[in-house]
């Protein structure tokens, strides 16, 4: 392999780790938005439910440990390391400490499949400010492309989706519904970026390879002010839709989020299902990619492909594969100045 690359990041979004934490958590995640003071703490109180600890941390660690196993099957025995924007293991201590390791250059795997500034940008911004705080000799790196087509995530939601089809009685699948989400941007985000368009890409593919008849995109978490449009419709808004259409069974398949983190476990485990079982809809929801061996596979290939150039790089569709460099204006903010 012609690797350049001394180490690969995970980088991530972060979450407490104790109630103490939480606000804190919360101050850093939203600072610099306009979040109304009344969101912040009902997002507080998801977290209360759960001992204020976020499962984020955990899967990521677990998917870690599982990237580290699949690096090694392919002789690539590069440390992995967890780094974080909100919350601890932070970027900027992780960037510090790979450079007073000797680091020089490292290759970054974001937790995000689709092309955002929350989702991809930002990660980018974040990880130059913490290359920058590292001062004198700290690493370069470079990202990983998004993989919203790529084969190996596509079998994996798949999948997933007819596992859940499966937990329904065989005489009701024919009349299941599907609502495929993500999480919800500001539409001035969303107009300079290809988010949306690589969601209903991604939906689409998943719908042909599993035979999926009824399915929408749909969104969920948005956090804010009421005044600003945002991605829409809101799942919640899409369930009372179905239940006033007729439906009454229903698989919600988050395939905007790669792990069971705060947003699935309580915007759909909780928020949507409770909604569901109000209106007499029987609603599964089908898994995320987590540490399945694909997906695992999969992130192992990125990270291949990305240290030798010889190798094909896999997608699906007219799209192709995503750019491995990003454009200096792409996805932009979409917030004043």
């Amino acid at each position: 392999m012609n690797s350049t690359y001394d180490a690969i990041l995970i980088m991530s979004f972060g979450g407490p780790e104790g109630m103490n934490d939480v606000m804190p958590f919360l101050d850093n995640v939203l600072r610099g938005r306009n979040v109304p003071e009344a969101r912040k703490k009902e997002v507080a109180h998801h977290y209360e439910l759960f001992g204020g600890v976020s499962p984020i941390n955990r899967q990521n660690e677990a998917l870690r440990d599982a990237l580290v196993a699949e690096l090694a099957r392919h002789g690539i025995t590069l440390p992995v390391h967890l780094g974080n924007r909100n919350w601890k293991p932070f970027v900027t201590d992780i960037v510090r400490d790979m450079k007073d390791a000797g680091v020089e250059k490292f290759l970054a795997f974001v937790t995000s499949g689709f092309s955002c500034y929350s989702g991809c940008r930002q990660y980018r911004e974040d990880m130059m400010r913490a290359c920058e705080a590292a001062g004198y000799e700290a690493p370069i790196f470079d990202k990983i492309r998004v993989y919203y087509n790529h084969p190996d995530f596509i079998a994996v939601t798949a999948e997933h989706w007819r596992q859940a089809l499966a937990s329904f009685p065989e005489e009701r699948r024919e009349r299941v519904h599907t609502a495929f989400t993500a999480h919800s941007i500001p539409m001035a985000m969303a107009e300079r970026c290809a988010y949306d368009v690589q969601l209903r890409t991604a939906c689409e593919l998943t719908a042909e390879a599993a035979g999926i008849p009824n399915w929408k995109l749909v969104y969920q978490s948005r956090s804010g002010p009421p005044h600003q449009p945002w991605l829409d419709p809101d799942i919640c808004d899409h369930i009372r839709d179905l239940h006033a259409q007729g439906v009454r069974e229903l698989i919600v398949h988050p395939i905007g989020f790669i792990s069971d983190h705060m947003e699935v476990l309580y915007d759909l485990d909780h928020e949507a299902l409770d909604l569901c079982q109000e209106l007499g809809i029987t609603m599964k929801r089908a898994a995320t990619p987590g540490v399945h061996p694909r997906f695992v596979s999969m992130v192992a290939e990125l990270i291949r492909e990305r240290m030798d150039p010889s190798l094909p790089k896999r997608a699906l569709g007219s799209r192709g594969p995503n750019h491995d460099v990003c454009p200096v204006n792409c996805c932009q903010s979409g917030r004043p100045g």
